[in-house]
């Protein structure tokens, strides 16, 4: 049996080691302008070639880390806007089969502890379930020195633009990356019955999506604020407890937020 493999680069890179708790952002097809797409791709290039000559790889990792959480924030306010492209999760008929297809996975591929549905994407928090699981806490991501390792091979490797396609899916094109599966049957689940439900078909989610490991629980708990205060920030809501698309596991305070 071949080891299990952390890291791969299709059009997006991702890094996907065992054990750990993931934040996932996935979209609709045609959600954002190619143009733009390949304007922030551009931005990331540019990027990565300026602090490939750092010496210091603890400075590349935090300068890295701290762009993706930019590069992501700008991506997902783009994903906001409501005069581009389809908003079939304005339709509760339609948002409502993303939502029950979530928890029905919950206990099955991951542990669930949160996610909210926008108009046209979905972010959501898991933990995927490797063997047997006994206890539901998330397995927050520790930045260990191998951990550091990866993620200084994956900035390398995303600055290389090295591709491992032909390792992203296994056999009858099953993903051997567990996240990647997981959002596999996820979407495949749900663009069936989403098309169904709409009358329509053709592609209904974006090929890929973006996932980041989640490191510790301060970047838990900045996550968790991040998703359920997306609807706020994106003008629909007044508050986060407003929006009904949004699903939290844990106990959350007003001034948690």
């Amino acid at each position: 049996m071949k080891s299990y493999k952390t890291y791969y680069k299709r059009h997006l890179p991702h890094y996907q080691p065992l054990g750990y708790t993931y934040f996932i952002t996935f979209r609709l097809a045609g959600s954002l302008p190619l143009s733009t797409i390949q304007k922030l791709k551009m931005e990331k290039e540019a990027f990565l070639r300026q602090i490939a000559g750092l010496e210091s790889k603890k400075e590349k990792f935090e300068r890295y880390h701290e762009f993706q959480t930019t590069y992501f924030e700008k991506f997902d306010a783009l994903l906001d806007n409501p005069n581009y492209g389809d908003h079939w999760f304005t339709i509760d008929s339609v948002a409502v089969i993303i939502k029950d297809a979530i928890h029905f996975y919950d206990g099955k591929a991951y542990e669930l502890v949160c996610y909210c549905i926008m108009s046209n994407h979905v972010h959501l928090v898991i933990t995927p379930i490797v063997g047997r699981i006994s206890d539901s806490t998330p397995t927050v991501g520790r930045i260990s020195d191998s951990t550091k390792e990866n993620d200084e091979l994956f900035i390398e490797e995303s600055r290389n633009g090295v591709s491992s396609d032909a390792e992203e899916y296994g056999r009858n094109g099953v993903s051997t990356y567990i996240v990647t599966k997981i959002l596999q049957d996820l979407k495949k689940f749900t663009a069936g019955k989403c098309n169904k439900a709409l009358n329509r078909t053709g592609s209904f989610w974006q090929n890929e999506s973006y996932d980041h490991v989640v490191r510790g629980e301060n970047d838990l708990v900045r996550i968790i604020n991040y998703i359920l205060n997306n609807p706020v920030k994106a003008g629909v809501a007044e508050t986060w407890r407003d929006w009904k698309w949004s699903y939290c596991k844990y106990m959350v305070e007003t001034e948690f937020l």
